[in-house]
């Protein structure tokens, strides 16, 4: 019996088998020995049959020669403890206001439970993952950010240990590609008095894609991509669409530091950026090792 986010492939023909895996040839071909970042949140984070979907499609990765690094988040999960200790999560623009005892709780949550429970699904599946933060091989560096008013730019609001990425330095998750692990990064930076700061994941991605000049940036979210007005997928993107989107509201609140830091990544050499739908199972293989395209690609120009 099969369950509901599995595709039966019982009925499939042998032949129409070897046509499906053959197909995905030319692909591996193209991205053997490519870096791929994956920011992974949203629905395929807390399912936990598209959290096993993922693990699967991160080591196959692996497995016929591409180097997937991922960079998780936790909101929902960040939030849940807070709310076990009476602490109401607080927004401003879409970036979570982190005083000292709620950065306690997001080390906490992301470098403890989210990141572990993420290496032990994929060492399930047979990978060999690593956890790491920005602290291992002072790998991020941060400062705190300053949060210019979108209405009034002269404007500043505080919002605590959240942080804005001075420089990352990739080397240990290229040591530990070299040595056929795959690193999974928490999003948490460390300032010049060693002080944490809580960095958006798709913001850590995006970075990370540029420095590292991987061949694909993936986000998996929990809608199938951007969308219009209308509720239409918008296929590709480019940043005087994305402009005008913002400038509209059609983009707002949590996708704009996505969609910003999209642009960068793909303006910075990424050759592709892909905002693709967690909730369909294996999306992130389907979008890799196939030509159906799932979700908004990002172009630079």
């Amino acid at each position: 019996m099969t369950s509901p986010h599995t595709t039966d492939v019982s009925h499939i023909a042998p032949r129409d088998k070897a046509e499906i895996l053959s197909q995905a040839l030319p692909y591996i071909r193209k991205f053997h020995g490519k870096t791929i970042v994956i920011k992974y949140g949203g629905n395929a984070m807390t399912d936990p049959e598209l959290q096993q979907d993922f693990a699967e499609d991160v080591v196959l990765l692996k497995l016929v020669g591409l180097n997937p690094v991922v960079v998780h988040g936790g909101g929902p999960q960040i939030e849940d403890a807070l709310n076990k200790l009476g602490k109401k999560g607080h927004f401003i623009q879409g970036m979570r206001v982190t005083d000292a005892e709620t950065m306690g709780v997001v080390e906490w949550v992301l470098a403890g439970e989210v990141q572990q429970d993420i290496v032990g699904l994929i060492n399930a599946a047979g990978g060999k993952a690593v956890g790491l933060t920005g602290r291992d091989g002072g790998m991020i560096r941060a400062k705190q950010l300053k949060m210019l008013d979108k209405d009034d730019p002269s404007k500043e609001h505080d919002i605590g240990q959240v942080g804005d990425i001075v420089s990352i330095d990739p080397s240990v998750v290229k040591a530990l590609q070299d040595d056929q692990f795959i690193p999974v990064v928490s999003p948490i930076g460390f300032g010049e008095a060693n002080e944490s700061y809580n960095i958006n994941a798709d913001v850590v991605a995006a970075k990370l894609a540029t420095v590292l000049q991987a061949e694909k940036l993936l986000m998996l979210t929990n809608i199938r991509g951007v969308l219009d007005k209308q509720g239409e997928l918008l296929t590709e993107l480019t940043p005087r669409r994305i402009d005008e989107l913002v400038e509209d509201g059609t983009i707002s609140g949590g996708m704009i530091p996505k969609i910003a830091g999209a642009i960068d990544a793909a303006k910075s050499g990424v050759n592709a950026v892909h905002i693709i739908d967690g909730r369909v199972p294996h999306a992130m293989l389907l979008e890799v090792l196939t030509d159906q395209a799932y979700g908004t690609m990002i172009s630079s120009r």
